[in-house]
């Protein structure tokens, strides 16, 4: 039985310090000082540094005065002369003895020292952090795992937008004329909160400040405010492939629409307590009219909800968007689009078939196969069948066969090579390569269904298997 793991250190309190104009201390002038300078450039410390040499990159500082040295070598004497005064002193050579000498005078001086990666003697240490303007967000493991700190900074700096600094900076100006309109502290807390969670936070967030203020005002006023509606591009089926905006829109979405083609690991990051409502369709069979979606939309913006209109690929290909923002703009209804990788993309690069190749495809056509209502495909099928480029057919499943016909009729080969990519960017992903005459066999003989996408093209040839591609049989299905 292996031994329990021993309890973390309770001694670090977290707190933060304003250092602008503060005497702040670096015993170093190498590599290891160069991050812990910058974090003190950042937050306008007057930094004084003893160092036998410096690095070119502070010495570029010095040079233009940001900083100053006052010492060059880092002995009891020039410390005890240095150190009195100071907020705070790093220590950062590449002695552990020399640092160590330094941090024992620092703190019997009772001044905050820190030994660069030696918690041992030292009484702080630097969180990894995440700054948005006036926001600090800062993450510490209390020295035991820093680069575990790093790698969740990475995660916090993906999920925090980039206008969050614009949105506090907006918030402080505004405080005061907050108070004094709105006395109450609890209604005041009401309007903070109506505005950062709704459509005010937004705007100001995106550097929108005249819109915002007359958010703020509607609810200091108790005026309700309209909501929003987000049309986002889920991707083609990999959670992995959402955009950080589409992320962090779906984390604040009181409800959203769904289509048919947004998988459930999709809908699994939208936020928790959000109401999910089916709009898609099967089979040609609208489970809700395009005419109901768009009105459903504005009704949930008109009573203040944040609704995100989810669907699979880019709203803007193929994914009627523009009749939704159509619907929007005659309401008067506040939108964003949010992009997402289309599936012509993601399913192709998923799959291992470049678009485009400079051998043999110099550009690239997206169609849609779907059939009218009399079962007529009425598509450009000279232009489709131009050699020298990729078409990728959205919804051909279901016409697989007079697609490969016609293109045939129109000129390509009956050998032009073809691709099927089924559920592409997903788990059980399947990709089908043959021909215009073989390729619909091999649909129907390994029972292809929707989502599926056909490329057409020489570009098929040049499909790159990767290594530990599991090949299904001889027909190159993987």
């Amino acid at each position: 039985m292996s031994a329990p793991l021993p309890s973390p250190d309770p001694g670090w309190f977290p707190m933060m310090l304003r250092l602008a104009g503060a005497r702040c201390l670096v015993v170093g002038g190498g590599e290891i000082a160069i991050n812990k300078l910058r974090l003190l450039l950042a937050h306008e410390a007057a930094i004084e540094i003893v160092a036998r040499e410096l690095d070119p990159e502070i010495q570029g500082w010095v040079d233009a005065g940001r900083l100053r040295v006052v010492g060059n070598e880092a002995d009891d004497a020039t410390l005890r002369r240095v150190m009195p005064g100071c907020r705070l002193v790093y220590v950062a050579t590449d002695e552990r003895a020399t640092n160590r000498a330094a941090a024992a005078l620092a703190r019997a001086f009772n001044i905050p020292v820190c030994a660069v990666d030696d918690p041992d003697p030292s009484t702080f240490i630097t969180p990894a952090q995440v700054h948005r303007g006036a926001v600090r967000i800062a993450i510490s493991t209390g020295g035991a795992a820093p680069v575990l700190a790093r790698r969740l900074r990475e995660r916090v700096e993906s999920a925090i937008p980039a206008g969050l600094g614009n949105l506090s900076l907006f918030m402080q100006r505004e405080r005061a004329r907050v108070g004094e309109l709105c006395p109450d502290t609890q209604r005041r807390r009401w309007v903070w909160e109506a505005f950062i969670d709704g459509p005010g936070g937004a705007a100001a967030s995106d550097g929108d400040l005249a819109t915002a203020r007359e958010i703020l005002d509607d609810l200091l006023r108790g005026i309700e405010v309209r909501g929003e509606v987000w049309l986002i591009g889920a991707g083609p089926g990999d959670p992995d492939l959402l955009t950080l905006r589409a992320l962090q829109l779906m984390q604040n979405a009181d409800a959203v629409l769904y289509d048919q083609l947004v998988p459930a690991a999709i809908l699994d990051r939208v936020r928790r307590d959000a109401e999910r409502l089916f709009v898609g369709k099967q089979r040609s069979r609208h489970s809700v009219p395009q005419d109901q979606i768009n009105a459903e939309l504005v009704r949930r913006a008109r009573a203040g909800q944040r609704v995100v209109r989810l669907k699979g690929g880019d709203p803007f290909i193929f994914g009627r968007g523009g009749e939704e923002i159509e619907a929007l703009l005659a309401d008067r209804i506040p939108f964003k689009v949010v992009p997402g990788i289309t599936a012509a993309s993601g399913c192709a690069a998923y799959g291992g078939i470049p678009l485009t190749h400079r051998d043999c495809a110099q550009s690239c056509m997206f169609v849609t196969g779907h059939a009218r209502a009399d079962g007529v495909l009425d598509l450009p099928w000279s232009a489709m069948a131009a050699r020298s480029q990729t078409v990728v057919i959205y919804m051909g499943v279901g016409a697989m066969r007079m697609l490969c016909d016609q293109l045939v009729a129109h000129g390509l080969a009956a050998d032009w090579p073809a691709a099927i990519v089924e559920r592409g960017t997903r788990p059980d992903q399947r990709v089908l390569t043959g021909t215009l005459t073989t390729l619909p066999e091999l649909a129907e003989a390994h029972g292809v269904a929707s989502p599926a996408l056909v490329i057409v093209g020489e570009v098929v040839r040049h499909r790159v298997i990767s290594p530990d591609a599991r090949i299904l049989d001889a027909q190159a299905v993987t």
